[in-house]
C-alpha cells in the first residue's frame, strides 16, 4: 500500500509477507507486465495480440503509456472477448497518451470488436471501403484528377495473430490464493509511521474504531493515497474494511436498493443497470441519474476499487454522486459499538468542509438508494473541463414531485456541488417554488432565486465564479425543459418544449470515431527492400508494447546507489534567511543534503545566457526555484526528508507574476525584437477600415509521460562521470554538467536511449535536474538517481510561454489586409532560457500564411517570478499565428464576410516576400487549401451547419478552415548541423549512431530507412543503440522539426563514404553479396567506420537590417474543423477535422501521419482545454493530472481525415522529404475558430454581432461566458480590482 511507510509486516494469523508484494493503491506502472517474473516467451505470449496490434497499427510512439493501454485492453478482453467499440472506449477512460493523438490505438484495437470494418464501421460489405474501387500506384482514385482519394492502408489487419482466449496466461495462482485468504483473516501491517489493520468481521471493525476513533478507513485508496502523497497528510492508523461481509451486501427492499458501504462503484453501476432493465421506468429515475454520473466518474480502474461509502465519507464539495444522493434523500445506516442509527442524507449531513455528522466511533454501514415515485422526476448533471475522467466544476442532483394529476410542485430538491465548501441544497429556491405551476413564471422565479442563493465570493477557491454561478441556472434550465418534455409526453396539460430547444434536454452519447489516412504510395519499380516511403512500423513499438523497452529509470540499481529529492522554494521572490536541515538529516536513510556550497565548479547555468543558478544561493525568484536536495537510500526517505527541511525567507517586492505585471513594472529582458517591412503609415492611410484588438493565449505543460530523470555514475578517476538522462540535448547537458563539476566536457559522457516524450520540454530544462544529480554524485562518489514526480516536474520545469498580443489592422472593403501593427508580450519566467529565440519565431510567424504589404511586429520578453518557460512544440509559432488568425477573424466579422473568403483572399502566392524578406518558392499552400475544402466537403458542411443552427437554440455548430506556413530550420544558424557515425562489422551488420535523440517521433526508424536505402541493404541489418556524446560530439538539440533533415543528411553522408570505400570490391565481385564485399574490404584493411556530417547551406538572418534567409524551406498545411457547442454549459465536441499537409515525399507515411495526428491533438489541448492556473503569489495549482487536463480518447474528432499532399517533392531535404514534428500543431486552431464560429451563432440569438474577444484556451468557462443570454445577465462578474482572485491569467 504505502511503500514508503510500511517496511515490515506483522500477520497474526498468516505467514509473513514482504511489503514489496503489497504496493497496491499506486497507479498501474508501465512495467507491470514483468512483475511476476515471466520468461520472455511467456511475456510475449501473454500480450500477444494486444501488443502486436497496437504496435503494427502505429499506436505506440514514445511508448511510455503503451503497456498501460495494453493492460487496460487485456483486462477488458479477459472479461469480454468480443467487446463493442463503446466497451473499448470505456476501458481507456483512465489512460492518457501525449504522442499519438489516440486514433491509431483505437483503430488497431477496433479489430477485436464486433464493429471490425474500417472507416468506423462504415465500410462496404465484405471488407474494406476501398473494395471494388479503381487502384493506381497504390492509390484508389474515385475519379480522374480528383483529390478525393483513399490510399492503401497503413497496415493490414489480416496480418494480425488471431485472438484465442483459451491460450492466455492464467492469473497468478499465488495472488489468487492471497486474495481468497484475505476474506476470512485479520491482517496487521506495521511500518515506520503507519499501522494498517484489516478486520475480518464487523464486530472487529467496531472494536477497532472504538480503540482508534481517528483512524482513517480505506477501501480503494483513491483519495487517502493522494492526500498522503500530495497534501503531506499522515494517518498513523488505517482500517481496511473491504472484506467485511456486511459492508458488501446488496439488498432489494420496498423502498429501494441497499448497498453496503464497501461496494465498488463498478458493482453499484452493474446492479443499477440490471434494476433499470427490470423495473418500471417511473421507479428508476434516481438509478438512471446515478448511472449517468458514473459514466463520467473517473476511469474504470478507479471505479473498480473506489467504494460508494468512501465517496460519501470523503465529503468532497465537488463530489459527482453526493448531490444525487442528497436530492434523492438517500438513507444512511451508521453503526458503532453503542448501536445503530439511520440518517437521511440532507443539507445537515455535511456540517463543514470535508466533514460529516458521524461521530469518531461510527462507521457507515450501508446506503439506501430509493426508487422514484409516480409524479416524481429526477435528473443529475455534471460539468467539468474535460468530459471523461475529470473532476467536476459544478455538479447537481434535482428532484421534483408534482401533486397528483397536476403540474403543481409538491416537493422540490435542488442540490449542488462546487458552489460552497460542502455539497449544498438550494432550500430557499425550493421553498419559494412550492405550489407553483411548472411553467415560464416558475422558471423566472427559480433563476432569479438561484442567482441570489447560489452566490460565491469573487475570491472563492477554484475560481471561475461567474461561470459556476451561471451553471447553477443553466443546469436548472436543462432540468426544467427535461421535466416539461416528460410532462407533455405523459399527457399533462402543459405546453411542450419547442423543437429548437429540445437539444438542451438530450444526454450526451459519444459516437465512435472514424478516420481516413491518405498518402502517396511508393513509385512502381521501387525495390521491396527499399523501405523509404513505406509505412514501416516504429522500430521499438513491439518492445514498448510488452514493457521490455528500457527507459532511463528502468536501468537496474547500481551497488550503493542513492536517491535524490529536490528542495524547492515556496516563495516567488525572496532572500533566504536560513536553512535548517537538522530534522531532515536525522531521518531514516538520509545520507546528506546538497546546497550551492557543494558545487565544485560554477553555480551559474543556462542554455544560452548563464543567468540561472544550479542551486539558489541567497535569493529565490520563483516558487519551485531549486534550493538544494536531499540524498537518501530510497526515494521515499529522500522525499520525506526534503519536506522536513525548514527554510525562512525575507520576501521581496515587487512580485511580478503576470504579463500585465511586467508591463506595469517594465520588466523585460533585452533586446526587444522588431521586424518591419513596407510603409505602415501609408498602409493605414490607404485602408478603408482600421480595427484594433487584443488577445491572450495561455501557456501549456509538456506533460510528457516520462518525467525528467537522471542517473549519474561517477567513474572513480579523473573526474569522469557517466549520466543516463532523458534529454533532447545531450551536448548541452554535457557542457553544463561539466561546468558545474569544474571539469572539461571530455570527462562527462551523456547517454540517451529513448525518452518517454519530450516536445521541447527536455531541450534545455532537463539540464536543471541533471546538474544537481551530478553534483550530488560527485560529492558522495556514489551513483545517484532522481526521477521527478509529476507534481515536481510541473513545478520546476516551466512550459509553453503565455502570450499577450495587441494588434491594429488596416483593410479594404473586400477584406484585403493592407497594414498590420502587432505587439507581442511573452511571459518568460525568471530567466532568459530560450525565450528570445521563441519570441523571434513568433515574429517570423506573425502574418501566418498571409501576404501583407505594410507590416511591423515587435516582441517583448517579460521577466517575471515564475519558473522559466521554455521550448515547446512550435516554439513561439503557435502563439504568433493564433494572434494572426484572431485579427483575421475580426476583419471578417467586422465586414460580415465569410472568414474563409477573407483568408483565401489574403493568402501568399508563389514568389511573394515575407516580412523578413525571404522569397517563397515551391509554395503549396493553395493546393493544400483547395484539397482540404474538397475532402472536408466544406460547402455542403457549411450549408448543413446553417440549417442546424436555425433549428437549434441551445446547441450551435461552427466551422473553420485555417492554414499554416511553418519555417523549417533553427533560427540560430549555428545549430543547423549534425553528425553521424556508422560502423560496418564483418558479419555485414551495421551499427549506426547520430546526433538526434529518440523521443517517440520515430527518428531512429527514419535514420535506419535512410541508411538502408543509401547502403542498399535490408533495414534488418542496421541497428541503433543510443545517442551518446562519446560517439557523436557537439550535437544540436533534437528540436525545430529539423532532426530528420539534419541527421538524415549526416547519416546519408556517412553511408556514402562507406559505399565509396566498398565500391572497388563491388566492381571486382559484381555477383557477390553485401557480406562478401564487406569481408573483402576488411581483409584488405579498409576502414569500415565513417563519420558523416551535414550543415544546412545559405542560412542566416540579421534583425538590424531585415536581411538574410532564416529558413531553409517552409512546410504548409490546412485544416478544416467542425464543432458543436452546448450554449448552456460551454462544453463542445469535435465533430470533424480534415487535414491536408505538405510533407514532401514522406520518408515514412505511418510515422508522419502519427506526427500530424499527435501534434494536432496536442494543439487541441493547447487551444481548447489545457489551462495552467497560478495564484497571485505565483503558486502553481495545476500540478498533476487531477487539475491539469490533456486531451483524452474522447476528445478526438468523431470524423478525422489526414491527407499527405501528393506530388510535392522538396529538393532541400533528404530524399525530397519535409519536416513534420511542429507544423501540424497549429492546425488545431481550426477547432478554436470553429468554436468561435459557433459562439457567433449563439450570440446572434441574443442580438449580438461583430468582433468579440475570445482568449485561448477556449475552455467551457470562456465559451459559456461568451454565449451571453438571460442567464449570464443574472450573474454579472465582480468589478476587477475589488477583490483578490484565486487565480490570475499569467
Amino acid at each position: 500500500m504505502y511503500q514508503s511507510s510500511l517496511t515490515t509486516v506483522e500477520c497474526p494469523q498468516t505467514t509473513s509477507l514482504n511489503m514489496s508484494d503489497l504496493t497496491y493503491g499506486e497507479q498501474t506502472n508501465r512495467n507491470n507486465l514483468t512483475d511476476h517474473h515471466m520468461s520472455g516467451d511467456e511475456l510475449v505470449f501473454f500480450v500477444n495480440g494486444k501488443k502486436e496490434r497496437i504496435a503494427k497499427s502505429h499506436g505506440s510512439q514514445c511508448g511510455f503509456c503503451t503497456p498501460g493501454i495494453v493492460m487496460s485492453l487485456y483486462a477488458l478482453l479477459r472479461n469480454n472477448p468480443t467487446p463493442r467499440m463503446a466497451d473499448i472506449e470505456e476501458a481507456f477512460q483512465g489512460n492518457l497518451c501525449r504522442c499519438t493523438g489516440y486514433r491509431p490505438i483505437l483503430e488497431g484495437y477496433k479489430t477485436f470488436t464486433k464493429e471490425r470494418s474500417c472507416c468506423g464501421g462504415k465500410g462496404m460489405e465484405n471488407g474494406c471501403c476501398m473494395t471494388n474501387r479503381v487502384e493506381t500506384k497504390g492509390y484508389t482514385d474515385e475519379s480522374v484528377n480528383s483529390t478525393s482519394v483513399l490510399p492503401a492502408p497503413l497496415y493490414n489487419p489480416a496480418d494480425f495473430l488471431p485472438l484465442d482466449p483459451t491460450q492466455e496466461i492464467i492469473f497468478p495462482p499465488e495472488l489468487m490464493s492471497l486474495c481468497k485468504g484475505q476474506s476470512s483473516q485479520q491482517l496487521r501491517f506495521r511500518g515506520e509511521r503507519v499501522l494498517w489493520l484489516q478486520p475480518a468481521s464487523l464486530d472487529q471493525l467496531l472494536e477497532l474504531k472504538t480503540q482508534y476513533p481517528n483512524a482513517k478507513m480505506v477501501v480503494g485508496n483513491t483519495e487517502v493515497g493522494i492526500e498522503m502523497k500530495f497534501k503531506n497528510l499522515l494517518y498513523p492508523v488505517i482500517l481496511a474494511p473491504g472484506y467485511i461481509p456486511e459492508l458488501n451486501t446488496i439488498q432489494h427492499t420496498d423502498e429501494g436498493i441497499v448497498f453496503g458501504a464497501s461496494c465498488s462503484l463498478t458493482l453499484l453501476g452493474d446492479v443499477l443497470k440490471a434494476a433499470v432493465g427490470k423495473l418500471p421506468l417511473y421507479q428508476t429515475e434516481v438509478f438512471n441519474a446515478v448511472l449517468e454520473q458514473l459514466r463520467w466518474f473517473a476511469g474504470l480502474q478507479i471505479r473498480n476499487v473506489a467504494a460508494i461509502g468512501g465517496n460519501i465519507m470523503t465529503a468532497s464539495p465537488i463530489s459527482d454522486l453526493n448531490p444525487v444522493f442528497m436530492a434523492a434523500g438517500c438513507k444512511l445506516t451508521l453503526m458503532s459499538k453503542g448501536g445503530e442509527r439511520v440518517v437521511v442524507m440532507d443539507e445537515k449531513f455535511f456540517p463543514g468542509y470535508r466533514k460529516t455528522i458521524l461521530t469518531p466511533e461510527e462507521v457507515l454501514l450501508c446506503v439506501l438508494i430509493p426508487y422514484t415515485k409516480k409524479g416524481q422526476h429526477f435528473a443529475a448533471y455534471k460539468q467539468s473541463p474535460r468530459r471523461e475522467d475529470d473532476i467536476s466544476i459544478v455538479t447537481s442532483g434535482m428532484s421534483v414531485t408534482f401533486a397528483e394529476g397536476s403540474t403543481v410542485v409538491k416537493h422540490l430538491a435542488l442540490s449542488y456541488g462546487g458552489m460552497a465548501a460542502t455539497t449544498v441544497m438550494a432550500k430557499n429556491t425550493a421553498s419559494r417554488l412550492l405550489g407553483k405551476q411548472w411553467g415560464e413564471e416558475l422558471l423566472q422565479d427559480a433563476c432569479s432565486s438561484l442567482a441570489e442563493e447560489m452566490t460565491l465570493h469573487p475570491s472563492a477557491p477554484g475560481g471561475m465564479v461567474t461561470y459556476r454561478r451561471t451553471l447553477t441556472l443553466s443546469l436548472f434550465y436543462k432540468f426544467y425543459l427535461t421535466v416539461q418534455q416528460k410532462l407533455a409526453s405523459e399527457g399533462a396539460y402543459i405546453e411542450g418544449v419547442r423543437d429548437d430547444y429540445i437539444s438542451a434536454t438530450e444526454i450526451y452519447h459519444q459516437t465512435s470515431p472514424s478516420s481516413v489516412q491518405i498518402f502517396q504510395a511508393v513509385p512502381d519499380g521501387q525495390k521491396e527492400e527499399d523501405v523509404v516511403g513505406r509505412p514501416m512500423m516504429h522500430l521499438s513499438a513491439l518492445k514498448q508494447a510488452t514493457g521490455e523497452a528500457v527507459y532511463c529509470d528502468d536501468i537496474p540499481l547500481y551497488e550503493n546507489e542513492l536517491y535524490l529529492c529536490l528542495i524547492t522554494s515556496t516563495k516567488a521572490h525572496a532572500t533566504i534567511q536560513s536553512i535548517d536541515t537538522a530534522e531532515a538529516e536525522s531521518m531514516p536513510g538520509v545520507v546528506t543534503c546538497v546546497f550551492a556550497k557543494d558545487i565544485p565548479g560554477s553555480n551559474m547555468t543556462g542554455p544560452i545566457v548563464y543567468d540561472e543558478t544550479v542551486l539558489a544561493d541567497d535569493t529565490v525568484t520563483c516558487v519551485g526555484h531549486i534550493i538544494g536536495a536531499v540524498v537518501a537510500d530510497t526515494q521515499a526517505h529522500a522525499q520525506r526528508a526534503a519536506k522536513a527541511v525548514r527554510i525562512t525567507y525575507q520576501e521581496l517586492q515587487p512580485v511580478i507574476i503576470t504579463i500585465q505585471d511586467a508591463i506595469t513594472h517594465q520588466s523585460f529582458f533585452q533586446p526587444v525584437r522588431t521586424i518591419q517591412r513596407g510603409d505602415l503609415d501609408q498602409g493605414f492611410t490607404q485602408a478603408d477600415h482600421i480595427l484594433e484588438g487584443e488577445m491572450h493565449m495561455g501557456g501549456q505543460e509538456h506533460f510528457y509521460l516520462e518525467t525528467n530523470v537522471t542517473v549519474a555514475v561517477p567513474k572513480g578517476e579523473d573526474g569522469e562521470m557517466e549520466l543516463f538522462v532523458s534529454t533532447q540535448s545531450a551536448t548541452k547537458t554535457q557542457s553544463l554538467v561539466a561546468k558545474a563539476l569544474g571539469v572539461p566536457a571530455s570527462r562527462v559522457v551523456i547517454r540517451v536511449k529513448r525518452m518517454g516524450g519530450g516536445f521541447g520540454g527536455k531541450e534545455s530544462r532537463s539540464t536543471t535536474l541533471s546538474t544537481v544529480v551530478a553534483v550530488a554524485a560527485q560529492k558522495l562518489k556514489r551513483p545517484v538517481r532522481c526521477m521527478l514526480d509529476r507534481d515536481e516536474d510541473m513545478l520546476v520545469t516551466g512550459g509553453r510561454h503565455p502570450f499577450y498580443g495587441r494588434y491594429k489592422v488596416g483593410f479594404m472593403k473586400s477584406g484585403k489586409v493592407v497594414a498590420l501593427e502587432v505587439t507581442y508580450y511573452s511571459n518568460a519566467g525568471n530567466s532568459m532560457d530560450l525565450s528570445l529565440s521563441i519570441m523571434e519565431r513568433a515574429l517570423f510567424h506573425m502574418e501566418n500564411s498571409y501576404s501583407i504589404a505594410n507590416i511591423r511586429g515587435r516582441g517583448y520578453v517579460c521577466k517575471t517570478h515564475l519558473p522559466s518557460n521554455t521550448a515547446f512544440r512550435g516554439f513561439g509559432g503557435p502563439q504568433g499565428m493564433l494572434i494572426a488568425e484572431s485579427w483575421m477573424s475580426d476583419v471578417a466579422l467586422s465586414l460580415g464576410l465569410p472568414a474563409e473568403q477573407v483568408r483565401r483572399l489574403n493568402m501568399y502566392i508563389q514568389g511573394e516576400r515575407t516580412p523578413y524578406s525571404q522569397i517563397l518558392d515551391h509554395i503549396t499552400l493553395d493546393r493544400c487549401w483547395d484539397q482540404c475544402l474538397e475532402i472536408s466537403s466544406f460547402t455542403q458542411r457549411r450549408a448543413g451547419i446553417e440549417t442546424y443552427n436555425r433549428d437549434h437554440r441551445w446547441t450551435k455548430r461552427g466551422l473553420s478552415v485555417v492554414p499554416t506556413k511553418f519555417g523549417i530550420s533553427f533560427t540560430a544558424a549555428f545549430l543547423n548541423q549534425a553528425g553521424a557515425l556508422a560502423h560496418i562489422y564483418t558479419d555485414g551488420s551495421v551499427l549506426l549512431t547520430h546526433g538526434g535523440t529518440e523521443m517517440g517521433q520515430g527518428l531512429n526508424t527514419k535514420m535506419v530507412q535512410v541508411a538502408s536505402r543509401t547502403l542498399g541493404i535490408p533495414s534488418s541489418k542496421i541497428h541503433i543503440t543510443e545517442t551518446s556524446t562519446n560517439t557523436v560530439p557537439n550535437t544540436s538539440p533534437t528540436a525545430a522539426s529539423a532532426s530528420s533533415d539534419l541527421n538524415g543528411a549526416a547519416v546519408h553522408n556517412a553511408c556514402e563514404i562507406l559505399l565509396h570505400r566498398l565500391e572497388p570490391y563491388k566492381t571486382k565481385n559484381p555477383k557477390g553479396c553485401w557480406e562478401d564485399w564487406v569481408n573483402a574490404a576488411y581483409f584488405d584493411r579498409v576502414n569500415l567506420s565513417a563519420n558523416g556530417f551535414y550543415k544546412t547551406p545559405d542560412l542566416g538572418y540579421d534583425f538590424e537590417t531585415n536581411t538574410g534567409r532564416p529558413f531553409n524551406y517552409f512546410s504548409y498545411g490546412v485544416a478544416c474543423s467542425e464543432v458543436e457547442i452546448d450554449c448552456l454549459t460551454g462544453s463542445h465536441k469535435n465533430i470533424h477535422t480534415s487535414i491536408v499537409i505538405d510533407v514532401g515525399n514522406s520518408l515514412n507515411p505511418a510515422l508522419d501521419i502519427g506526427q500530424v495526428e499527435g501534434g494536432f491533438m496536442q494543439g487541441v489541448g493547447l487551444y481548447t482545454l489545457e489551462e495552467l492556473k497560478y495564484s497571485p503569489e505565483g503558486y502553481l495549482f495545476t500540478r498533476g493530472p487531477g487539475m491539469y487536463k490533456i486531451p483524452a480518447f474522447g476528445d478526438i474528432p468523431t470524423d478525422l481525415t489526414v491527407s499527405l499532399l501528393r506530388d510535392a517533392p522538396n529538393d532541400k531535404a533528404i530524399f525530397s522529404s519535409k519536416a513534420i514534428g511542429e507544423p501540424p500543431l497549429f492546425l488545431a486552431a481550426s477547432v478554436f475558430f470553429a468554436i468561435k464560429d459557433a459562439i457567433i451563432a449563439a450570440r446572434k440569438e441574443s442580438g449580438l454581432s461583430g468582433p468579440f474577444r475570445l482568449d485561448s484556451p477556449a475552455t467551457p468557462e470562456r465559451i459559456r461566458n461568451a454565449c451571453e443570454d438571460r442567464f449570464t445577465k443574472l450573474c454579472p462578474p465582480a468589478e476587477p480590482g475589488t477583490f483578490t482572485p484565486w487565480a490570475v491569467v499569467v
